[in-house]
């Protein structure tokens, strides 16, 4: 009984879904890539109860809920835990409000705070419109089960490798890492127009002007972080500052993002992440040309038995 009491609450699975898809024109959260009818999440989801993760969040607009209700409930939800919850633009600490003419959400901080008063113990948080593969779910839930917080923070992030990562319909934005000898991470750069070109894979931050490359086996985020509760806590903690330099310095634009949150937690000497390698090709609907790429990729690993016909 008291070995009961002393365990540890169980990862769980915080998934971004409120953001709606500018470049791919639409929800691209629930676009079906099956012949089954199955969306990417539906692999998501799979992937992450077989690794171990009995517990799925939600992070959506409340208008998006009869939606996704309809598709996860009697799906998935037969055999996780789903529950949701509601990135909220006035969902502001006493003595703020949103900005006059303000209508774009505050970052995935922000949105990772919306589950707040959901989460007890460590999490995983993954964007919803992405495939990541079962190794990197794996990997991630091993780190959160077996990881506490000592004299830092511990906290992890599944890397790719960056010609896993590439869309072949345009450019794409990754975190381009820097990971010292221990497995570390030390830095993050964002690189926002990254593509495939005749000299390589290459990046340009003139347009086009010039264009510098990147090797393939690069290490790249793809926004799929661990974290101990302590990280929710710093967020909740570091708001009010984001938003008094942020609703000043860009009122209608200002974003709270995980990586900077990340960052400064790093420099203060707070955190680590540890950096843990993925194998596995990632897939995103980026654009809509990407959709029929990421279907042939889905169902070829169906026909190879890597899933079962039908996942729920």
């Amino acid at each position: 009984m008291s070995d009961k009491l002393n365990r540890k609450p169980e990862p769980v699975l915080i998934i971004m879904a409120a953001g709606m898809g500018s470049r791919y024109g639409g929800l691209k959260q629930v676009d079906k890539v099956t012949d089954a009818g199955e969306i990417i999440l539906d692999f998501s989801l799979y992937d992450a109860m077989m690794a171990g993760f009995q517990r799925a969040i939600f992070i959506i607009r409340r208008e998006h809920e009869p939606m996704f209700r309809e598709l996860l409930d009697n799906r998935a939800g037969r055999f996780m835990k789903i529950e949701y919850a509601f990135q909220d633009l006035e969902d502001l600490p006493e003595g703020f409000e949103v900005p006059e003419g303000r209508e774009k959400p505050w970052g995935t901080c922000h949105a990772v705070m919306s589950a707040r008063e959901l989460v007890d113990g460590s999490f995983a948080v993954i964007n919803a419109d992405d495939y990541y593969g079962p190794g990197a779910f794996q990997v991630l839930y091993d780190f959160l089960d077996k990881t506490a917080d000592d004299e830092k923070y511990r906290f992890a992030m599944v890397g790719y490798e960056l010609a896993n990562t590439l869309s072949e319909s345009g450019h794409v934005a990754r975190g381009v890492c820097t990971v010292n000898e221990a497995g570390l991470l030390t830095d993050i750069v964002e690189r926002t127009k990254i593509m495939r070109r005749d000299a390589g894979i290459c990046f340009t931050e003139d347009e086009g002007a010039t264009w510098n490359s990147l090797d393939e086996g690069t290490l790249v985020s793809m926004n799929f972080w661990g974290f101990s509760r302590a990280m929710m806590d710093e967020m909740i903690k570091g708001f009010p500052a984001f938003l008094e330099k942020g609703t000043k310095e860009n009122p209608l634009k200002a974003e709270y993002f995980l990586p900077s949150a990340v960052s400064n937690l790093m420099e203060d000497n707070k955190a680590t992440v540890k950096v843990l390698h993925s194998g596995d090709k990632w897939y995103g609907m980026t654009y809509k040309e990407d959709k029929e790429q990421v279907r042939a990729a889905l169902q070829s690993m169906k026909d190879k038995g890597l899933y079962p016909d039908k996942l729920w």
